[in-house]
Protein backbone atom coordinates (compact mmCIF):
# COMPACT_ATOMS: atom_id res chain seq x y z
CA UNK A 1 0.00 0.00 0.00
CA UNK A 2 2.80 2.39 0.91
CA UNK A 3 4.61 1.55 -2.31
CA UNK A 4 1.50 2.31 -4.37
CA UNK A 5 1.04 5.62 -2.54
CA UNK A 6 4.70 6.52 -3.12
CA UNK A 7 4.44 5.72 -6.82
CA UNK A 8 1.29 7.84 -7.05
CA UNK A 9 3.03 10.80 -5.39
CA UNK A 10 6.02 10.39 -7.69
CA UNK A 11 3.81 10.27 -10.80
CA UNK A 12 1.96 13.39 -9.64
CA UNK A 13 5.25 15.22 -9.09
CA UNK A 14 6.54 14.24 -12.55
CA UNK A 15 3.24 15.31 -14.17
CA UNK A 16 3.27 18.62 -12.32
CA UNK A 17 6.90 19.31 -13.27
CA UNK A 18 6.25 18.51 -16.95
CA UNK A 19 3.18 20.76 -17.01
CA UNK A 20 5.12 23.64 -15.50
CA UNK A 21 8.11 23.12 -17.81
CA UNK A 22 5.98 23.06 -20.98
CA UNK A 23 3.64 25.89 -19.96
CA UNK A 24 5.61 28.69 -21.74
CA UNK A 25 5.84 26.72 -24.99
CA UNK A 26 2.12 25.88 -24.91
CA UNK A 27 1.26 29.49 -24.19
CA UNK A 28 3.39 30.69 -27.10
CA UNK A 29 1.80 28.15 -29.45
CA UNK A 30 -1.62 29.27 -28.30
CA UNK A 31 -0.78 32.91 -29.01
CA UNK A 32 0.55 32.05 -32.46
CA UNK A 33 -2.55 29.98 -33.21
CA UNK A 34 -4.89 32.78 -32.12
CA UNK A 35 -2.88 35.30 -34.14
CA UNK A 36 -3.12 33.09 -37.25
CA UNK A 37 -6.89 32.70 -36.81
CA UNK A 38 -7.51 36.39 -36.10
CA UNK A 39 -10.40 37.67 -38.21
CA UNK A 40 -11.44 34.18 -39.35
CA UNK A 41 -13.83 33.35 -36.50
CA UNK A 42 -16.15 35.24 -34.22
CA UNK A 43 -15.86 35.15 -30.47
CA UNK A 44 -19.30 34.74 -28.98
CA UNK A 45 -18.58 35.44 -25.33
CA UNK A 46 -16.08 38.24 -25.91
CA UNK A 47 -13.04 36.33 -24.61
CA UNK A 48 -11.66 32.83 -24.61
CA UNK A 49 -12.36 30.69 -21.56
CA UNK A 50 -9.12 29.34 -20.07
CA UNK A 51 -8.70 25.62 -19.88
CA UNK A 52 -9.27 23.71 -16.67
CA UNK A 53 -5.57 22.89 -16.35
CA UNK A 54 -4.67 26.58 -16.58
CA UNK A 55 -7.35 27.56 -14.08
CA UNK A 56 -6.25 24.85 -11.65
CA UNK A 57 -2.46 25.03 -12.04
CA UNK A 58 -1.90 28.79 -12.31
CA UNK A 59 -2.91 29.57 -8.68
CA UNK A 60 -0.90 26.60 -7.39
CA UNK A 61 2.18 27.67 -9.35
CA UNK A 62 1.90 31.23 -8.05
CA UNK A 63 1.52 30.06 -4.42
CA UNK A 64 4.50 27.70 -4.66
CA UNK A 65 6.62 30.45 -6.21
CA UNK A 66 5.70 32.86 -3.40
CA UNK A 67 6.55 30.13 -0.88
CA UNK A 68 10.02 29.72 -2.40
CA UNK A 69 10.62 33.48 -2.32
CA UNK A 70 9.65 33.54 1.37
CA UNK A 71 12.01 30.67 2.17
CA UNK A 72 14.90 32.45 0.41
CA UNK A 73 14.39 36.24 0.86
CA UNK A 74 17.66 37.03 -0.96
CA UNK A 75 16.25 35.57 -4.17
CA UNK A 76 13.83 37.34 -6.50
CA UNK A 77 12.18 36.76 -9.84
CA UNK A 78 14.76 38.97 -11.56
CA UNK A 79 17.66 36.98 -10.11
CA UNK A 80 16.07 33.67 -11.09
CA UNK A 81 15.29 34.99 -14.57
CA UNK A 82 18.93 36.09 -15.01
CA UNK A 83 20.16 32.61 -14.01
CA UNK A 84 17.78 30.94 -16.43
CA UNK A 85 18.81 33.25 -19.27
CA UNK A 86 22.51 32.63 -18.60
CA UNK A 87 21.76 28.91 -18.87
CA UNK A 88 20.01 29.39 -22.23
CA UNK A 89 16.54 28.72 -20.80
CA UNK A 90 15.06 31.96 -22.07
CA UNK A 91 11.55 30.53 -22.54
CA UNK A 92 11.35 29.13 -19.00
CA UNK A 93 9.26 31.21 -16.63
CA UNK A 94 10.98 32.06 -13.31
CA UNK A 95 7.68 31.53 -11.51
CA UNK A 96 7.34 28.08 -13.05
CA UNK A 97 10.94 27.24 -12.16
CA UNK A 98 10.42 28.21 -8.52
CA UNK A 99 7.17 26.25 -8.41
CA UNK A 100 8.96 23.22 -9.86
CA UNK A 101 11.62 23.44 -7.14
CA UNK A 102 8.95 23.62 -4.45
CA UNK A 103 6.97 20.72 -5.93
CA UNK A 104 10.05 18.51 -6.26
CA UNK A 105 11.14 19.37 -2.72
CA UNK A 106 7.73 18.54 -1.25
CA UNK A 107 7.36 15.43 -3.39
CA UNK A 108 10.86 14.24 -2.45
CA UNK A 109 10.18 14.77 1.25
CA UNK A 110 6.91 12.83 1.09
CA UNK A 111 8.54 10.04 -0.90
CA UNK A 112 11.44 9.79 1.55
CA UNK A 113 9.07 9.70 4.52
CA UNK A 114 6.98 6.95 2.96
CA UNK A 115 10.07 5.00 1.93
CA UNK A 116 11.75 5.09 5.32
CA UNK A 117 8.78 4.92 7.69
CA UNK A 118 8.29 1.12 7.56
CA UNK A 119 11.82 0.49 8.90
CA UNK A 120 12.01 3.16 11.63
CA UNK A 121 10.79 6.73 12.24
CA UNK A 122 14.37 8.04 12.41
CA UNK A 123 15.28 6.62 8.99
CA UNK A 124 12.03 8.03 7.64
CA UNK A 125 12.96 11.52 8.85
CA UNK A 126 16.48 11.19 7.46
CA UNK A 127 15.23 10.04 4.06
CA UNK A 128 12.61 12.78 4.09
CA UNK A 129 15.28 15.43 4.67
CA UNK A 130 17.61 13.85 2.07
CA UNK A 131 15.07 13.51 -0.74
CA UNK A 132 13.55 16.89 0.07
CA UNK A 133 16.96 18.54 -0.17
CA UNK A 134 17.70 16.77 -3.44
CA UNK A 135 14.38 17.85 -4.94
CA UNK A 136 14.84 21.39 -3.69
CA UNK A 137 18.47 21.93 -4.73
CA UNK A 138 18.57 19.68 -7.81
CA UNK A 139 17.04 22.11 -10.35
CA UNK A 140 19.29 24.98 -9.22
CA UNK A 141 22.35 22.74 -9.48
CA UNK A 142 21.40 21.62 -13.00
CA UNK A 143 20.82 25.23 -14.08
CA UNK A 144 24.23 26.22 -12.66
CA UNK A 145 25.98 23.37 -14.48
CA UNK A 146 24.22 24.24 -17.72
CA UNK A 147 25.14 27.93 -17.39
CA UNK A 148 28.79 27.02 -16.76
CA UNK A 149 28.94 24.74 -19.79
CA UNK A 150 27.26 27.38 -21.92
CA UNK A 151 29.77 29.98 -20.75
CA UNK A 152 32.65 27.66 -21.68
CA UNK A 153 31.07 26.99 -25.09
CA UNK A 154 30.73 30.73 -25.72
CA UNK A 155 34.38 31.33 -24.80
CA UNK A 156 35.46 28.52 -27.14
CA UNK A 157 33.36 29.77 -30.09
CA UNK A 158 34.19 33.47 -29.75
CA UNK A 159 37.60 33.56 -31.57
CA UNK A 160 36.22 31.87 -34.71
CA UNK A 161 33.15 34.10 -34.64
CA UNK A 162 35.32 37.22 -34.35
CA UNK A 163 37.45 36.06 -37.29
CA UNK A 164 34.33 35.72 -39.44
CA UNK A 165 33.08 39.13 -38.26
CA UNK A 166 36.45 40.70 -39.10
CA UNK A 167 36.50 39.17 -42.59
CA UNK A 168 32.93 40.33 -43.25
CA UNK A 169 33.62 43.88 -42.05
CA UNK A 170 36.86 44.11 -44.06
CA UNK A 171 34.92 42.92 -47.13
CA UNK A 172 32.68 46.00 -46.90
CA UNK A 173 29.74 44.87 -44.77
CA UNK A 174 28.47 46.83 -41.82
CA UNK A 175 28.55 45.42 -38.33
CA UNK A 176 24.89 44.39 -38.48
CA UNK A 177 25.41 42.70 -41.85
CA UNK A 178 28.48 40.90 -40.50
CA UNK A 179 26.42 39.56 -37.58
CA UNK A 180 23.78 38.41 -40.08
CA UNK A 181 26.43 36.50 -42.04
CA UNK A 182 27.69 35.02 -38.78
CA UNK A 183 24.27 33.69 -37.83
CA UNK A 184 23.88 32.10 -41.26
CA UNK A 185 27.21 30.23 -41.33
CA UNK A 186 27.75 29.16 -37.70
CA UNK A 187 25.80 27.45 -34.94
CA UNK A 188 26.00 27.27 -31.18
CA UNK A 189 25.07 29.18 -28.02
CA UNK A 190 27.12 32.22 -29.02
CA UNK A 191 25.41 32.38 -32.42
CA UNK A 192 22.01 32.19 -30.74
CA UNK A 193 22.91 35.21 -28.61
CA UNK A 194 24.13 37.12 -31.65
CA UNK A 195 20.92 36.25 -33.47
CA UNK A 196 18.83 37.51 -30.56
CA UNK A 197 20.90 40.70 -30.36
CA UNK A 198 20.53 41.26 -34.11
CA UNK A 199 16.76 40.93 -33.74
CA UNK A 200 16.80 43.60 -31.02
CA UNK A 201 18.80 45.95 -33.23
CA UNK A 202 16.45 45.39 -36.16
CA UNK A 203 13.41 46.45 -34.12
CA UNK A 204 15.07 49.76 -33.25
CA UNK A 205 17.23 49.04 -30.22
CA UNK A 206 20.57 50.85 -30.01
CA UNK A 207 23.63 48.80 -30.87
CA UNK A 208 25.46 49.55 -27.62
CA UNK A 209 22.41 48.77 -25.47
CA UNK A 210 21.74 45.49 -27.32
CA UNK A 211 25.39 44.41 -26.99
CA UNK A 212 25.48 45.29 -23.29
CA UNK A 213 22.39 43.18 -22.70
CA UNK A 214 24.07 40.32 -24.57
CA UNK A 215 27.06 40.63 -22.21
CA UNK A 216 24.68 40.51 -19.25
CA UNK A 217 23.01 37.36 -20.61
CA UNK A 218 26.39 35.65 -21.12
CA UNK A 219 28.53 36.39 -18.04
CA UNK A 220 31.83 35.42 -19.68
CA UNK A 221 34.92 37.66 -19.35
CA UNK A 222 35.72 37.29 -23.06
CA UNK A 223 32.24 38.43 -24.03
CA UNK A 224 32.39 41.43 -21.68
CA UNK A 225 35.77 42.47 -23.12
CA UNK A 226 34.49 42.15 -26.69
CA UNK A 227 31.36 44.22 -25.97
CA UNK A 228 33.35 46.98 -24.24
CA UNK A 229 35.77 47.18 -27.16
CA UNK A 230 32.98 47.35 -29.75
CA UNK A 231 31.07 50.01 -27.81
CA UNK A 232 34.20 52.14 -27.41
CA UNK A 233 35.10 51.72 -31.09
CA UNK A 234 31.58 52.75 -32.07
CA UNK A 235 31.79 55.87 -29.89
CA UNK A 236 35.33 56.89 -30.89
CA UNK A 237 35.16 55.95 -34.58
CA UNK A 238 37.91 53.31 -34.50
CA UNK A 239 38.24 50.90 -37.41
CA UNK A 240 35.96 47.96 -36.66
CA UNK A 241 37.86 45.44 -38.78
CA UNK A 242 41.17 46.05 -37.05
CA UNK A 243 39.49 45.97 -33.66
CA UNK A 244 37.85 42.62 -34.40
CA UNK A 245 41.19 41.18 -35.52
CA UNK A 246 42.83 42.24 -32.27
CA UNK A 247 39.94 40.88 -30.23
CA UNK A 248 40.05 37.55 -32.09
CA UNK A 249 43.78 37.21 -31.43
CA UNK A 250 43.37 38.12 -27.77
CA UNK A 251 40.52 35.67 -27.17
CA UNK A 252 42.42 32.90 -28.97
CA UNK A 253 45.44 33.47 -26.72
CA UNK A 254 43.17 33.35 -23.66
CA UNK A 255 41.62 30.12 -24.90
CA UNK A 256 45.10 28.61 -25.42
CA UNK A 257 46.16 29.70 -21.92
CA UNK A 258 43.01 28.21 -20.41
CA UNK A 259 43.68 24.91 -22.21
CA UNK A 260 47.26 24.86 -20.88
CA UNK A 261 45.96 25.56 -17.37
CA UNK A 262 43.53 22.65 -17.56
CA UNK A 263 46.32 20.41 -18.88
CA UNK A 264 48.54 21.36 -15.94
CA UNK A 265 45.75 20.55 -13.49
CA UNK A 266 45.16 17.11 -15.03
CA UNK A 267 48.02 15.28 -13.21
CA UNK A 268 46.82 16.57 -9.83
CA UNK A 269 43.26 15.47 -10.56
CA UNK A 270 44.51 12.05 -11.69
CA UNK A 271 46.41 11.55 -8.44
CA UNK A 272 43.34 10.86 -6.30
CA UNK A 273 41.86 8.10 -8.55
CA UNK A 274 45.30 6.53 -8.79
CA UNK A 275 45.74 6.48 -5.02
CA UNK A 276 42.24 5.17 -4.44
CA UNK A 277 41.99 2.53 -7.18
CA UNK A 278 45.26 1.84 -9.01
CA UNK A 279 47.84 1.79 -6.19
CA UNK A 280 45.95 -0.77 -4.04
CA UNK A 281 45.74 -3.16 -6.99
CA UNK A 282 49.48 -2.69 -7.67
CA UNK A 283 50.33 -3.36 -4.03
CA UNK A 284 48.24 -6.52 -4.06
CA UNK A 285 49.94 -7.77 -7.24
CA UNK A 286 53.47 -6.87 -6.09
CA UNK A 287 53.33 -7.63 -2.37
CA UNK A 288 50.75 -10.44 -2.49
CA UNK A 289 53.24 -13.23 -3.33
CA UNK A 290 55.63 -11.96 -0.65
CA UNK A 291 52.93 -12.11 2.01
CA UNK A 292 51.96 -15.63 0.85
CA UNK A 293 55.55 -16.79 1.11
CA UNK A 294 55.86 -15.25 4.57
CA UNK A 295 52.67 -16.99 5.65
CA UNK A 296 53.91 -20.32 4.42
CA UNK A 297 57.25 -19.75 6.18
CA UNK A 298 55.65 -19.00 9.54
CA UNK A 299 53.29 -21.94 9.20
CA UNK A 300 56.26 -24.24 8.84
Amino acid sequence: MLLILALGCLCFAVYFASEVATAPARERQGLLRRAAQYGQMRVVHGQDTPRFAERALAPIVAKLARLMLRINPKSSLDVVSAKLISAGMRNTSPTGFLATKAALGIGGAVFGLILGSPSSPMSGLMLMALFGLIGFAGPSYLVTIRARRRQEAVAAELPDALDLLAVSVEAGLGFDGAISQLTEHMEGPLIDEFDFTLGEMRIGEGRSDALKRMADRVPAPEMASFVRAVVQADQLGISMGRLLRVQATDTRLKRHAAAEERAMKAPIKMLFPMVAFIFPAMFIVILGPAFLNLGQLFNF
